[in-house]
């Protein structure tokens, strides 16, 4: 059945390119689902509460995707909504103008906690690198991208792809999901004092975590050499998740000799996104896609 739902959502992404195509992310079953979860909601911001149900929206590229680059992009909000236009959408669609294959993760949150968003993200690199050949992408050109809580997410499957917490028994457990770049905007890293983002911690592991748990979800902490080269982008006037967060995942980065590129803004904020307006803030997906270029992942 399984088999028949993926060939099923390839055959109509086949004969319509310039839709967006819905891939259910367990269509054999969510693990470990919980009863009495409110039914999924979005308001007319674009934002997304109470998933229950992971998906990968697809953005196939117009313009030859000569690198056959994809990014799977994880929206932030906290682990309690996805931001899915403004942090999801627009990324999907700048990276379609560099030529790159975009996924945009729909993620359970906050009803359900951690393990569930790692395995969801772990489980769409799984899938777009398990189906590379039906998406037109090389399965060795799989990356990640999040804002904020989402940064999150992305920096988990650059750190813990191999943890234990992510694999579910399926059998694209034995695909790799090892990311092969990471991309890291206004990212929440660290889940300890003093420069954690407390509500996103709360969210994801709940009011009474014990030190180890924090520690261990404080992803700065999981860095070593396999992590992959990673591109990180903050401003210092974030009020809402200190600068630190990324200082501390490039110092790690540095430490374990992983290629790292850092943006360090005066001005831009939290959640600026592809907004103008914001300075010198604002030319950050310029920066990025030069990072691309640099890494011939895009041509």
């Amino acid at each position: 059945m399984r088999k028949l739902l993926l060939t099923f959502f390839f055959l109509v992404a086949a004969g319509a390119q310039a839709q967006n195509t819905v891939i259910p992310l367990w269509p054999e079953g969510v693990p470990n689902p919980k009863a009495g979860v409110a039914p999924e909601r979005s308001d007319d911001g674009g934002n997304i509460t109470h998933v229950s149900q992971p998906t990968l929206t697809w953005y196939p590229t117009s313009s030859d995707n000569l690198a056959r680059t994809a990014v799977i992009v994880c929206p932030g909000g906290g682990y309690e909504f996805l931001s899915f236009t403004h942090e999801g959408r627009q990324y999907a669609q700048w990276l379609n103008s560099l030529g790159v294959t975009a996924f945009v993760l729909k993620y359970r949150l906050s009803d359900f906690g951690h393990p569930a968003p790692l395995q969801d993200v772990l489980r769409a690199i799984r899938t777009v690198r398990a189906h590379a050949a039906e998406y037109g992408v090389d399965p060795n050109r799989i990356g990640v991208m999040g804002s904020s809580a989402g940064g999150h997410l992305a920096a988990s499957a650059a750190t813990l792809f191999d943890d234990p917490a992510g694999r579910t028994g399926a059998a694209l457990d034995k695909v790799s999901a090892r990311p092969d770049f990471a991309m890291l905007i206004y990212p929440v890293i660290t889940l300890m004092p003093p420069v954690a983002h407390a509500g996103s911690r709360i969210a994801l592991l709940g009011a009474n975590a014990t030190p180890d748990q924090v520690r261990q979800m404080s992803v700065e902490t999981r860095v070593g050499p396999t992590t992959p080269p990673t591109l990180l982008v903050h401003s210092q006037d974030d009020g809402l998740v200190p600068v630190e967060n990324s200082i501390l995942f490039f110092q790690a980065l540095t430490r374990a000799h992983v290629p790292a590129e850092m943006y360090l803004y005066e001005h831009g904020g939290h959640g600026m996104g592809m907004r103008t307006g914001q300075g010198t803030a604002s030319q950050w997906p310029k920066r990025a896609e030069e990072w691309l270029r640099d890494r011939k992942l895009v041509q």
